[in-house]
């Protein structure tokens, strides 16, 4: 009996293979790391990668929305991830994919900026930056850019013009693409029904350890800002529901120019730490 129909797209057949590959427990991975560390031992860096690619599949959806070909976005990750094998350190204490997610996020969003033409992107810090955080912003706060409101919302967020906004939002509304693609014309079947569901307790582990590692390295980061510094940083950059700059005003009687004048000093100062801009490249 066929597991798929002969016309399954290569997608489909590449999930269902990689999902024959049994997860690793901790101390497994840890022994497989030690071997190809400090043996070179390629058979236990391909267990490592092999045990790992589902990982890399959740990721690559993740940026599906820019409209480009999800395997392509998977053999990226794929190269990020093998990246991360080679400099994983299993004396750390953390499992790998908590180290292995940067080095894929990285490399997909470096395919991304190469395969989108700068007409599209904008070459500027600011309109890179909406350019990838325009959806996690929209899906924050609840809105969809629709209206001028939602449009300056998403600007104060970001700290830029609304009409930077404004023009990013066009730019990008042509290339979305629905997470639901059907496999097969006129059937209900998708590409994502075809991705199970890592075992609770891995994913799990491997949220616990990305969010005690950020947790602890951002709090001694924080240890160089002042207390005022530190409100600001807490309540701008690292709230769910960040303050706006008329609240923050508000908190320490002082004008919103200032609290933005105070936000940028404390970034100055925490921009060369290594803990914050692993949080900046965890957020993206």
């Amino acid at each position: 009996m066929k597991m798929f129909p002969e016309k399954t797209s290569a997608l489909a057949l590449y999930i269902h293979r990689i999902n024959r590959f049994p997860l690793l427990t901790k101390q497994e991975e840890y022994e497989l790391a030690v071997r190809w560390r400090e043996h070179n031992d390629i058979d236990a860096a391909h267990k490592l990668v092999v045990s790992n690619l589902r990982f890399v599949v959740k990721i690559a959806y993740e940026y599906s929305d820019y409209g480009l070909k999800i395997m392509d976005l998977i053999q990226e990750g794929n190269i990020g991830l093998m990246q991360a094998v080679k400099k994983f350190d299993p004396q750390k204490g953390f499992r790998l994919i908590s180290y292995a997610v940067w080095w894929i996020r990285a490399y997909i969003q470096n395919f991304i900026i190469k395969s989108w033409s700068l007409v599209k992107i904008g070459t500027t810090q600011a309109q890179k930056k909406l350019f990838y955080k325009m959806g996690q912003v929209k899906r924050k706060l609840g809105i969809d850019a629709a209206t001028e409101e939602d449009i300056s919302a998403i600007a104060e967020t970001l700290h830029v013009k609304d009409r930077e906004v404004r023009d990013m939002n066009g730019r990008l509304s042509g290339r979305d693409l629905s997470l639901n693609t059907a496999v097969r014309d006129g059937q209900e079947t998708t590409y994502i029904d075809f991705l199970s569901e890592a075992p609770p307790q891995e994913t799990t582990l491997i949220d616990e350890q990305e969010a005690a590692h950020l947790k602890t390295d951002i709090k001694k980061a924080l240890t160089l800002l002042n207390e005022k510094e530190t409100y600001i940083i807490r309540h701008r950059i690292m709230a769910t529901r960040p303050k706006t700059l008329a609240e923050i005003a508000d908190t320490f009687s002082i004008s919103r120019e200032r609290v933005r004048q105070i936000e940028e000093g404390a970034l100055n100062k925490l921009r060369k730490n290594p803990a914050i801009e692993r949080w900046s490249q965890h957020e993206k």
